[in-house]
């Protein structure tokens, strides 16, 4: 019997880069995907929206 390597839609998601983003109010991080960018995001700190420019690609994932 074999084991599954990978979680169910790991194929869709393997080319996804993760984001940290600073809140331009607060400074709070914030993890974002790389396939979440058309979306809101809000501080969870302040909840101030998010500024994209403020984003650094976090190198761990």
């Amino acid at each position: 019997m074999s084991t599954p390597q990978h979680c169910p839609g790991y194929q869709t998601f393997k080319t996804l880069k993760s984001f940290i983003c600073k809140c331009p109010e607060c400074g709070e991080s914030k993890e974002i995907f790389s396939d979440e960018f058309n979306k809101d995001h809000t501080c969870a700190k302040c909840g101030k929206p998010i500024d994209f420019t403020q984003c650094t690609l976090d190198g761990g994932a």
